[in-house]
C-alpha cells in the first residue's frame, strides 16, 4: 500500500540516520531491489537529493524546447505535420516505464520532454487540417501559461478576482456583438481537469431552455410534466445534442431529427409539421438547436429569414443558436457562419430567446478549450451552496460564478481570448478570419478548375470546403452504385499515405444520411493564417498520392 501524504519531522529524523547508518535503519524498498533506501530529505516539495532541475530551470527548458520547435507559431513548410508510429512502436520509443527514483539525470528528463514533442502532432504546422482548429496563437499561449502557474479557480471572487473579472469582460462584450441591447449573461464552458466544451454548452442551453418554460422543474423534477419534453434538431446536426438528451433525461425518444436539404440545412416546413405533430401526440416542445453552421458542410439554418416564428400556435420556442457577428465579419467558431453587420438571426426585430455557443478554441487558436455560452437577459439556474457562497461576504457576491456552472469550479479560460483581444486587438482578429475565408474561397475555385477533384455541394458559406478526388483510374467511367462505393475508399487511401509521409494531415468522412461516400473535408482556420500557396499544396499533395490508385486496389 502506498501512503501519499507529508513529510513530517520522524522521517526527515529517520533519514538523517539512514543517511549516515543505512543499514541500521529500514528506509523506502526500490522496486527494482530489495536493498534498503534512505529516505529523501523532502525540501519544497521535491526530492533535492536527486532533482535534476531546480529553481524553475525545467521551465526554462520547456519554454527552450516550444521556441525551438515553435510550437507558439508557424513551423517552416518543409517540416513534417507528424512523425506517425503505430501504438506498439510508439509505446516502445516513448520509454513509458514509471520507477520509484524517478530521473536521475537533467539528460534523461530532456530526452522525455523531448520525445514526446517529437511524437506528438504538429497542429501549428501550416499543413495540418485534420480537425476544427489547428496552430496556437502566442498570446493565447501566454495566457494558457499563467493560468496554469496560478493554478487557481473562478467559482468565487475571492480566490480568482482577476479571472473573474476578466469573464464578466468578455462575456460583455460578446453580449453586445450578439446584438442583444438588453443585457445578457453567460459562462464560459470549460471543465476543471476533463474540459467537455461545446458538448457541455449544449447541454447548458437545454437545462435553460427547460427553465425558461417551467422553473418549477429545477425543485419538483420532470416526473412533475405529464407531457414528455420535446428536442427538435437538424438530421445534420452535432452528436451532442442526443448526447444531451439521454444524459439530461429527457430520452433519445424525444429527440426528433428535422429533415435537411441537400445543402444540410434543416427545412424550416419541416420543423413545423414536426413541432405540430409533436403537439398532436400530446407532447411539449420545448427547444429547437438551429445552427449556423453545420459542423461538416459548414452550412447555416435559414429558418426565420422572413421574420415568421418557427413553432405553430404564434410561440416562441427557446432555442440555442450558435452565431456571432462581428465587426460586419463572418467569424466562424466550429464552421458556424455568423450575420454580418451586427444582423441579429432571427430578422426582422423578431428574436428568439437566444443560447449563443462559439468556440473561439476552434478558430481564433486559443489553446483549448475555450466556449463560451452567452444568453440573453437571463441568468443560469443556481442552488447556493453555503460553504462557497455565502450571501453576507464583504463584496458584491453577484460576482461569485461558480453557481451558474454545473461543476462550480471552472478555469478562467476567458484571459486567453481577453489577452487576444487585449493585445492583437479586433481588427487583427478581424483580418484573419478574412484571410482564412479567402483561403477558403480559393481552395474551392481551384476544384472547380482542376481535373479530378470535385465539390460536394457548391456555395461556401463558411471555410469547409467538401470535395471528392476521383483518381485517372475511376474517371470517364459510369458513376454506379459500385463506381461510388470505389470513391468510397479513395480519401481514407490517400490520407494514409499523407500521414505516413507525413506531409499532410486533412479530415475525410462520409455523410450517410445524404448517401454522400467518403470526401475530403477541408477547413481552414486563421492561424497560421492560410495563403493560395498553402492551398495549391494540399490539392498537389492529394493528387500526388492519388493518381496512382488503381481500380483493383479498390474493389476488394
Amino acid at each position: 500500500m502506498l501512503v501519499i501524504g507529508r513529510v513530517s519531522r520522524r522521517m526527515l529524523e529517520a533519514s538523517a540516520v539512514n543517511n549516515s547508518n543505512p543499514q541500521k535503519t529500514p528506509g523506502i524498498m526500490s522496486s527494482h531491489s530489495t536493498t534498503v533506501k534512505p529516505v529523501p530529505v523532502i525540501e519544497n516539495g521535491v526530492n533535492s537529493d536527486t532533482v535534476p532541475y531546480s529553481d524553475g530551470e525545467l521551465l526554462q527548458k520547456v519554454l527552450d524546447i516550444v521556441k525551438k520547435e515553435k510550437l507558439y507559431g508557424k513551423i517552416e513548410d518543409d517540416k513534417s505535420v507528424v512523425d506517425f508510429k503505430h501504438p506498439e512502436e510508439l509505446r516502445k520509443l516513448l520509454d513509458l516505464t514509471m520507477c520509484r527514483e524517478g530521473c536521475q539525470s537533467r539528460a534523461e528528463v530532456d530526452e522525455v520532454l523531448e520525445r514526446v514533442v517529437r511524437h506528438s502532432v504538429r497542429t501549428q504546422h501550416p499543413h495540418f487540417y485534420n480537425q476544427l482548429y489547428g496552430g496556437i496563437d502566442e498570446v493565447g499561449l501566454a495566457g494558457a501559461w499563467i493560468l496554469e502557474a496560478l493554478n487557481t479557480n473562478q467559482h468565487t471572487y475571492e480566490v480568482g478576482p482577476a479571472l473573474v473579472i476578466t469573464e464578466f469582460c468578455v462575456i460583455e462584450q460578446m453580449v453586445k456583438l450578439f446584438g442583444w441591447t438588453d443585457g445578457g449573461d453567460g459562462i464560459f464552458c470549460p471543465g476543471e481537469s476533463v474540459r467537455p466544451g461545446g458538448s457541455i454548452a449544449n447541454m447548458y442551453s437545454m437545462v435553460l431552455a427547460r427553465h425558461k418554460l417551467n422553473p418549477a422543474f429545477k425543485r419538483t423534477g420532470m416526473t412533475a410534466n405529464d407531457s414528455p419534453l420535446v428536442i427538435f434538431t437538424s438530421d445534420q446536426s452535432h452528436y451532442s445534442i442526443s448526447k444531451g438528451a439521454f444524459w439530461l433525461g429527457f430520452g433519445l425518444d424525444n429527440v426528433v431529427p428535422v429533415a435537411s436539404d441537400d445543402q444540410g440545412i434543416m427545412h424550416g416546413a419541416a420543423l413545423r409539421d414536426a413541432v405540430r405533430k409533436a403537439r398532436e401526440e400530446g407532447k411539449k416542445p420545448f427547444y429547437v438547436n438551429a445552427t449556423a453552421g453545420t459542423t461538416i458542410p459548414a452550412k447555416g439554418e435559414q429558418l426565420l429569414t422572413k421574420g415568421e416564428q418557427v413553432p405553430a400556435k404564434g410561440e416562441q420556442l427557446p432555442a440555442k443558436f450558435e452565431q456571432l457577428p462581428m465587426k460586419g465579419e463572418q467569424l466562424p467558431m466550429k464552421g458556424e457562419q455568423l450575420p454580418a453587420k451586427g444582423e441579429q438571426l432571427p430578422a426582422k426585430g423578431e428574436q428568439l430567446p437566444a443560447k449563443g455557443e462559439q468556440l473561439p478554441a476552434k478558430f481564433e487558436q486559443l489553446p483549448m478549450k475555450s466556449e463560451q455560452l452567452p444568453m440573453k437577459g437571463e441568468q443560469l439556474p443556481m442552488k447556493g451552496a453555503t460553504y462557497l457562497f455565502q450571501q453576507d461576504k464583504f463584496y458584491d457576491v453577484s460576482y461569485d460564478t461558480g453557481d451558474k456552472s454545473i461543476q462550480c469550479g471552472r478555469k478562467g479560460d476567458a484571459l486567453k481570448l481577453w489577452l487576444m483581444f487585449k493585445i492583437h486587438g479586433m481588427d487583427v482578429i478581424e483580418l484573419r478570419i478574412n484571410a482564412a475565408f479567402e483561403a477558403s474561397k480559393y481552395l474551392e475555385s481551384e476544384v472547380k478548375r482542376r481535373e479530378g477533384f470535385e465539390l460536394v455541394r457548391e456555395g461556401l458559406q463558411c471555410t469547409n470546403v467538401c470535395f471528392w478526388y476521383i483518381p485517372p483510374a475511376l474517371r470517364g467511367h459510369t458513376r454506379t452504385p459500385q463506381w461510388w462505393q470505389m470513391l468510397h475508399k479513395v480519401a481514407p487511401l490517400i490520407k494514409e499515405r499523407l500521414v505516413l509521409e507525413g506531409t499532410l494531415l486533412i479530415g475525410y468522412q462520409p455523410m450517410t444520411g445524404k448517401n454522400l461516400v467518403n470526401f475530403f473535408r477541408m477547413i481552414n482556420t486563421s492561424f497560421p493564417v492560410p495563403t493560395q500557396a498553402h492551398m495549391n499544396f494540399v490539392l498537389d499533395e492529394i493528387e500526388r498520392r492519388g493518381q496512382d490508385i488503381e481500380v483493383q486496389s479498390l474493389e476488394s
